[in-house]
């Protein structure tokens, strides 16, 4: 059986792709930061583990072999380039940067052992920066830049970055709230099409590999 390791399990997206693994026979180790949601399947497990701080690794399950590593905790908070704080930046780095690449460091003999795969949730913020989203962007930028580097320094695994447009999240319900603009989920993407689009990149041959995907609400 296969075995999968999910970050920011909890709700949106990542909460849908763990959903999706457990149904196709993946053993999931899904992590939650304070309170995993009510989700119960027979190969799943919930660690907890807090984003903002640099990795303990002893939170960490004792994994041998990990076949898929998906890296789907983020935050974002709106605000101007004028104003924004250090520490607000500081924030987006820590959770959307530096704790994606400090587990896959603490994971990557267990996904080289299994010739796995490291997918990123990334934004289309990390391919374009737009006004008022100058920290969330450049932490984006930064993870895009990192699994480059990943990609190239490690061909044993394959790294793959998801380009989601806006996706009907909680998420996306604060953002919109930030922008003083309605919030219509019908607009957006569904979790579970980002899920379903994360396991069909899990599924590509060996024999390939997808360094980037964009995906997009019609």
């Amino acid at each position: 059986m296969k075995c999968a390791v999910v970050t920011g399990a909890s709700r949106g997206v990542g909460l849908a792709v763990t959903r999706a693994l457990c149904d196709a026979g993946y053993t999931v180790y899904a992590q939650y930061n304070q309170t995993p949601p009510q989700l119960d399947h027979e190969h799943l497990h919930w660690f907890q583990l807090d984003a903002t701080k640099p990795l303990d690794t002893q939170c960490l399950p004792a994994l041998s072999s990990v076949d898929a590593l998906v890296l789907c905790a983020g935050v974002a908070e709106l605000g101007s380039t004028h104003t924004q704080s250090r520490e607000v930046f500081q924030w987006h780095m820590d959770v959307n940067f530096f704790s994606p690449v400090e587990l896959s460091q603490a994971l990557l003999p267990a996904l080289i052992a299994a010739q796995g795969h490291v997918v990123y949730v990334n934004s289309g913020a990390g391919l374009h920066s737009y006004p008022q989203w100058a920290a969330y962007s450049a932490s984006k930028h930064a993870a895009r830049a990192w699994c480059e580097a990943l990609r190239a320094e490690t061909p044993e695994i394959r790294v793959t970055s998801v380009y989601p447009g806006r996706i009907a999240t909680d998420m996306q319900r604060a953002i919109r709230a930030q922008e003083a603009g309605e919030y219509t989920p019908k607009e957006y993407l569904s979790t579970d099409t980002v899920a379903h689009t994360i396991l069909h990149v899990l599924a590509t041959p060996a024999d390939a590999q997808l360094p980037d995907i964009s995906i997009r609400p019609r």
